[in-house]
């Protein structure tokens, strides 16, 4: 998941935060895993950066470094691209419809960007909470759809 407010770990560079989910998941080659994947967005001379010394669109940036760097089936992703000026932007959109397609993986957006939803091949319009197109309409929010 790409969170739209980044949920990076203070104390740790850049480099150790993409790390972090694989060497929990015991990959080898950790680090040289989050190495490609923050040089995939650009970030190659930030690894050793602290959160604090990224600008808002760096951190998204490394965020979406460290979604990609286990290679998950799906990839859910808040605003992706809402911190990032327009040719970053397009950049990593790029790389993430170039990842989903290259390595089979489902992508989920949530954008309020038209031009990066209608890159996708499904779009489903929300509106105060309710779907309003793309699939049958849904009047019940999660909590009451699910049982208690």
């Amino acid at each position: 998941i790409v969170f739209q407010s980044f949920h990076l770990i203070p104390n740790m560079t850049a480099l150790e935060n993409v790390a972090v989910p694989l060497e929990l998941a015991n990959v080898r080659d950790a680090f040289e895993i989050a190495r490609r994947e923050l040089t995939a967005v650009g970030l190659g001379e930030r690894l050793s950066h602290y959160p604090g010394q990224l600008s808002g669109g760096e951190q998204q940036r490394v965020a979406i470094a460290r979604a990609l760097a286990p290679s998950p089936k799906l990839l859910i992703a808040d605003e992706p691209t809402g911190n990032l000026d327009t040719e970053t932007g397009r950049q990593i959109a790029d790389l993430l419809f170039a990842k989903q397609a290259e390595r089979g993986m489902t992508l989920v957006l949530v954008t309020h960007d038209p031009s990066l939803a209608a890159r996708c091949s499904r779009q489903v319009a929300m509106r105060s909470g309710e779907i309003v197109s793309g699939a049958a309409p849904v009047k019940a929010t999660l909590a009451e759809a699910v049982p208690a």
